[in-house]
């Protein structure tokens, strides 16, 4: 099982990143993704969730507006495009496959390594 994350680095406050997040070695359509941060000295966060088929979403209040998740169950991948990106945006994104649609990190069985999103001018 692995989870590849890649698409963070460095952008200025209002810029835009699009995160990817390419799933092998499990059986990607039956599993919930989301996207999680991790800011320096913070706990993992719950950012956007993401169902089967991806017709239901949710997103972390302070991302609302401003971050969209999508999946493509043909490529086994999810994506997490981040639009109006501010510098309390900055952490290291982590992907994550469940089984339910939960907002607790401690429910996903599989994550990926994490990439980092900075945002600073």
């Amino acid at each position: 099982v692995q989870l590849q994350a890649s698409g963070g680095g460095l952008v200025q406050p209002g810029g835009s990143l699009r995160l990817s997040c390419a799933a092998t070695g499990f059986t990607f359509s039956l599993y919930v993704m989301g996207w999680f941060r991790q800011a320096p000295g913070k706990e993992r966060e719950f950012v956007a969730i993401i169902s089967r088929s991806g017709g239901s979403i949710f997103y972390a209040d302070s991302v609302k507006g401003r971050f969209t998740i999508s999946r493509d169950n043909a490529k086994n991948t999810v994506y997490l495009q981040m639009n109006s990106l501010k510098p309390e945006d900055t952490a290291i994104y982590y992907c994550a496959a469940g089984r339910t649609i939960v907002r607790s990190p401690t429910s996903y069985d599989y994550w990926g390594q994490g990439t980092l999103v900075t945002v600073s001018s």
